[in-house]
């Protein structure tokens, strides 16, 4: 079935790389709704889809873009949030560009969406089924799409700096296995990065508070890893969060190396261009159970929450 939340989740915080402060409201909504974002902040309130086509080409993280040009960014994690929670329909409300950062993860927005509860819809889930393999590349960047009988991420990451060097994970997404594995795994950058972004006048909003920042072999956000391949664990709730996009859960196993949002993106587009790869399914009560985020509580949430 689908599912929505019972009642409404406030989150406030800065934004990542504008810095600035933004209320969001995570509302329940209709059966077939999908995932709509609103800016409140701009006269008439125009409405952002969550979807692959408004994705808009963008290197840092995940920007969505409407017809008129409005835009939302930085949805990633509260889109891994919501897909990793079991909700499949919602309306969030900003009342600014991007989407609060909070401490880096999606830990937040699992455990709000959590507390105040999950409701389920008298509808039908509608999956999309991998058909056949699916692969774009971009040097030595890969992401795939091939068969499976429910939602797997399998990532690769190899980085020169020490602290982070070569990591790999695989996942079954079932069971609620998001929100214990992942939620908590905050968003990674080496302290370099750091100063050449803000030499751009980019992640205004970056702090040790809400990122883990390396310098060669140290980890200079005070506390440390929340796990020792945090990293690789970030780029599959980012992962997550892309795929989430398509429109519906994915039943395929996805694998990633060294890829990031825009390589997710470009294989969700070559996925529905493709008609033969894919079909559209109503998922029966032995589907629906492998789903991710179904049966999750707050049992489930992580030592951090």
């Amino acid at each position: 079935m689908q599912n929505t939340l019972k009642s409404s989740a406030t989150f406030t915080g800065p934004g990542l790389h504008t810095g600035q402060t933004v209320r969001m409201t995570v509302h329940p909504a209709p059966v077939g709704h999908g995932i709509w974002f609103r800016r409140c902040d701009l006269p008439g309130r125009p409405l952002v889809p969550a979807t692959w086509d408004a994705v808009t080409p963008s290197r840092l993280c995940t920007v969505i873009e409407n017809a008129d040009g409005v835009s939302v960014s930085t949805i990633e994690h509260v889109m891994a949030a919501l897909a990793g929670s079991g909700v499949h329909n919602a309306l969030v409300d900003l009342d600014g560009p991007e989407v609060p950062i909070l401490d880096g993860s999606a830990l937040s927005f699992v455990t709000g969406f959590i507390l105040v509860g999950i409701e389920e819809q008298d509808a039908p889930v509608r999956a999309i089924r991998v058909l056949k393999p699916v692969e774009v590349r971009d040097g030595e960047a890969v992401a795939r799409l091939e068969p499976a009988e429910m939602l797997e991420i399998d990532f690769r990451i190899d980085f020169v700096d020490a602290a982070i060097g070569l990591q790999s994970r695989r996942l079954n997404m079932a069971n609620g296995a998001f929100v214990r594995e992942l939620s908590d795994s905050r968003t990674f950058c080496r302290q370099s990065d750091v100063d050449a972004m803000r030499e751009k006048g980019l992640a205004l909003g970056g702090t040790l508070q809400n990122a883990v920042v390396f310098d060669g072999d140290k980890v200079l956000s005070p506390g440390g890893l929340r796990h020792a391949d945090e990293p690789v664990r970030h780029k599959m709730l980012d992962a997550l969060g892309d795929l989430a996009l398509a429109g519906g859960p994915i039943l395929g196993r996805y694998t990633g190396e060294r890829a990031g949002h825009a390589l997710t993106n470009r294989l969700l587009r070559a996925l529905f261009a493709d008609s033969t790869a894919f079909v559209l399914v109503d998922c029966g009560p032995q589907t629906v159970g492998k789903l991710p985020g179904v049966g999750v509580h707050a049992g489930d949430l992580p030592l951090h929450a």
